[in-house]
């Protein structure tokens, strides 16, 4: 596994995934049939849920990206890259999660473990660039 390659990868996808939900978030704002009450449910339930999942996924496939790059540059060792790598894609968990939870009626637990993962992973790279791992 090339450090870094599906991070950036997967991170894409992610976003181009999430990208697409704004789109939908868009239609049922403007467009859709009783967009009044989607409206009006602006701070609550399923439509802040949504919301949410779409500003999360966004922003946890970037830091995937991000990370992807420097774990490309990094001189940390294959393990320590490895373990950052598979966090990183791990919190994606957090924003599908939320998804899940609208749409499936899933458990919270997806949530927890993808936000701890994620934490866990941004927080080792700071410390792994702070260390000056990088060409």
């Amino acid at each position: 596994m090339a450090s870094g390659r599906y991070n950036i990868a997967v991170g894409l996808l992610i976003m181009a995934g999430f990208m697409v939900l704004g789109f939908v978030l868009i239609y049922l704002r403007d467009f859709a049939p009783g967009k009044e009450a989607w409206v009006a449910s602006y701070d609550t339930g399923a439509h802040f849920e949504t919301r949410l999942a779409h500003v999360h996924g966004n922003l946890f496939a970037t830091l995937n990206i991000v990370v992807g790059l420097f774990l490309a540059r990094s001189t940390a060792s294959a393990s320590a890259r490895k373990w950052v790598a598979i966090l990183m894609l791990v919190g994606l968990l957090m924003p599908a999660g939320i998804l899940a939870e609208v749409t499936l009626s899933a458990s919270p637990i997806f949530v927890l473990v993808g936000a701890l993962s994620i934490t866990v992973g941004t927080t080792w790279a700071g410390v792994l660039a702070l260390r000056g791992d990088v060409a």
